[in-house]
């Protein structure tokens, strides 16, 4: 009787003999298996939908003939949520900031000053509270900000916060003053979000340029009513 032959087809590189399957391997050789996929290179990140820049406005930097804002400096750019969580986590709280400092959190590309073109025609909303006591506000306004939970967030310039010797204070600065809707919906909305017992009002930056003593809000937020006070004439709007 004819002796029987392996006719299995060998593979690449074995010289004639057969594949060792994987209880032929010895223990800790290592064998190329190109279809495996790869492992990614980079974690996922989670981009947001703008690009922001902090700013630090350093008191001890200024002089009282330097012109308003040309202390302000740009410290750091992010685009994503765990760029912001690295840099958060790495900074000062405003608790911590000495007296006389403004920190600002603006998107990308708009600098924190009444003569920045999209600022210009734009105002503010401003709550108060004691020293040491921004620190939770200042966060939930900046997630809210950065997590586009305002129906009007396209409006929004950036927020800022403000140490002074007797009270901190938090503002967000809008584009179009004018816009009563959208300021009266951003003001409500932030002082929902952050549980705001007292009112807040919306000052127009050109007022604030023009008036030496205390401007008066064009918008208030008081509980449930919105108070504007548009050319000199008041008008109270339920919302």
């Amino acid at each position: 009787m004819a002796e029987e032959t392996d006719t299995r087809p060998t593979s690449a590189g074995s010289r004639g003999r057969p594949a060792p399957d994987d209880n032929d391997r010895e223990e800790g050789e290592i064998t190329d298996d190109s279809s495996a996929p790869a492992p990614p290179l980079h974690p996922a990140t989670h981009p947001l939908e703008h690009s922001w820049t902090f700013w630090f406005d350093n008191p001890q930097g200024k002089s009282k003939q330097a012109a308003w804002g040309s202390s302000i400096r740009p410290i750091h750019t992010f685009s994503t949520v765990e760029d912001f969580w690295g840099l958060y986590n790495n900074i000062h709280h405003p608790s911590k900031l000495i007296v006389g400092a403004d920190f600002h959190c603006f998107k990308n590309k708009i600098e924190p000053k009444w003569e920045d073109p999209i600022c210009a025609n734009g105002g503010k909303w401003t709550i108060n509270c004691g020293r040491g006591k921004s620190d939770t506000m200042w966060l939930h306004t900046l997630l809210a900000m950065i997590g586009e939970q305002f129906d009007y967030g396209d409006e929004i310039c950036g927020a800022v916060v403000s140490v002074r010797g007797k009270q901190e204070r938090i503002a967000i600065w809008t584009k179009n003053a004018a816009n009563e809707a959208a300021q009266v919906s951003i003001g409500k909305q932030w002082k929902e979000l952050l549980d705001y017992k007292d009112s807040i009002g919306f000052i127009v930056h050109d007022d604030a340029k023009k008036m030496d003593k205390g401007p008066k809000n064009r918008y208030t937020v008081i509980a449930a009513l919105t108070v504007s006070r548009l050319n000199n004439m008041c008008s109270e709007t339920t919302v």
